[in-house]
């Protein structure tokens, strides 16, 4: 028996070991009421990059994608800096008709890319509705995001 608790503390110290050199790369979706700095921005989410490589090149971009009245419609998200490395505010950009859904994409050049899909109703934040993925929204994501058929996302 007490080897057998020697191997289980040797084979959790390798795996915790081999975690540290891993390293992380996550993107992160947050409330703005854990953040004053974001409230003050009426931000409706917060979005963070985190990557232990190379922070500093780990870059956040995010689109509204929606579908309104028939059509599909992207607005270009205005990301604003907060304090701390590739933390933004979002602010609502994004018309209040219409399925909506916001995309982040992280990437950074040692570590590759992530993103995350966010429901949106109006100004209102679906936090059950994130999806991750390890690659850009592709458009059959987002179609299936926005409950449209694929069809009409290629028009």
């Amino acid at each position: 028996m007490h080897i057998r608790s020697k191997l289980l503390m040797w084979t959790m110290g390798l795996a915790a070991a081999a975690s540290l050199v891993a390293g992380g790369f996550v993107l992160q979706i947050g409330k703005p009421s854990a953040n004053p700095e974001a409230q003050a921005k009426n931000a409706v989410l917060v979005v963070r990059g985190f990557s232990c490589a190379e922070p500093e090149k780990t870059k956040v971009t995010g689109t509204a994608e929606g579908f309104v009245n028939g059509k599909r419609e992207s607005v270009a998200l205005n990301l604003m800096p907060l304090t701390g490395q590739s933390t933004y505010a979002v602010a609502k950009q994004w018309p209040s008709e219409g399925r909506w859904v916001l995309a982040f994409t992280m990437t950074n050049p040692r570590m590759g890319q992530q993103s995350a899909m966010v429901k949106v109703d109006g100004g209102t934040v679906n936090w059950a509705g994130i999806s991750r993925l390890g690659h850009a929204p592709t458009q059959e994501d987002l179609a299936a995001a926005l409950d449209m058929p694929v069809a009409m996302n290629r028009e």
